[in-house]
């Protein structure tokens, strides 16, 4: 009973009282390890490319993605139509490489303008990335056009997709667009996708038939069905209106300055 009250007999006291073992400072080597214990036991050449591609597997990762917003018809009050909206990047978390394009033209052959944008673009926040590069423009009807851009994309709160690019020219034409969309799921399968566009110029460009101000407004509303999440057919309708000058130079050559569409079309990503 003595001994239990006294404590267990273990080493744990500095004197030898009792039995128990003078405790012994470590060893100095044990000091000076290494910053990696596994160096000692394998090649440290071996372990650091281990190390390096632990690392690449947990953040630094290159990767590339290839999204297909849109590959639709329409069909409404002006000639039948298609028209194409993909992008891409390629690189890691913080820095990539993007690219960007769309086009529209006359489902009877008539191509109205591409347009291909070349981008840089970095991470400032979570979910926020600024871009810059250069845009080009073609048409066949008319003159080339190169623009400097400056953009933000990203996810607002409430998961809004938001996308705002201005434009400069190699002509001293200073345009803009901002566009949001946002993805409301009605099952695991359907989902509603509104969208809404704005385009605005700082200045009239006449032989673009646009005028100075916000130029046009375009809305959608869009459902479609997901067969896997990389591939969605779609329908939906979509409105447009030109606005202020640029309204008036479509009515002058004989053109309705609204539109409405029911469009056809599939989503992809890979």
């Amino acid at each position: 009973m003595s001994a239990m009250r006294g404590g267990p007999n273990i080493p744990t006291s500095v004197d030898a009282v009792g039995g128990r073992l003078v405790e012994t400072p470590p060893p100095t080597a044990a000091r000076t390890a290494p910053a990696h214990a596994a160096d000692l036991l394998y090649d440290p050449a071996v372990m650091a490319a281990a190390r390096k591609q632990l690392l690449a597997e947990n953040g630094d990762i290159r990767s590339t993605a290839v999204f297909i917003d849109a590959l639709e018809a329409g069909f409404g009050d002006s000639a039948d139509s298609y028209s194409w909206s993909a992008q891409g990047w390629t690189g890691g978390d913080i820095n990539r490489f993007w690219w960007k394009t769309e086009g529209e033209g006359e489902i009877d052959g008539k191509l109205h303008e591409v347009e291909f944008q070349a981008l840089y673009s970095r991470a400032i926040a979570p979910f926020w990335d600024v871009q810059a590069g250069v845009r080009q423009d073609f048409r066949p009807d008319s003159e080339d056009t190169t623009h400097l851009t400056v953009g933000l994309i990203g996810v607002a709160p409430y998961w809004f997709e938001i996308g705002a690019a201005a434009f400069l020219s190699t002509e001293g034409d200073l345009t803009a667009r901002i566009e949001a969309e946002y993805d409301q799921r009605l099952t695991q399968k359907w989902i509603l996708q509104p969208a809404l566009e704005l385009a605005l110029s700082a200045s009239d460009i006449p032989e673009l038939e646009i005028g100075s101000g916000v130029t046009s407004v375009t809305a959608g509303l869009r459902l479609r069905y997901e067969i896997r999440k990389e591939f969605a057919p779609y329908v939906g309708l979509e409105w447009s209106r030109s606005l202020g000058d640029t309204a008036d130079y479509a009515k002058a050559r004989g053109g309705d300055p609204e539109d409405t569409r029911f469009v056809v079309g599939v989503k992809a990503w890979f």
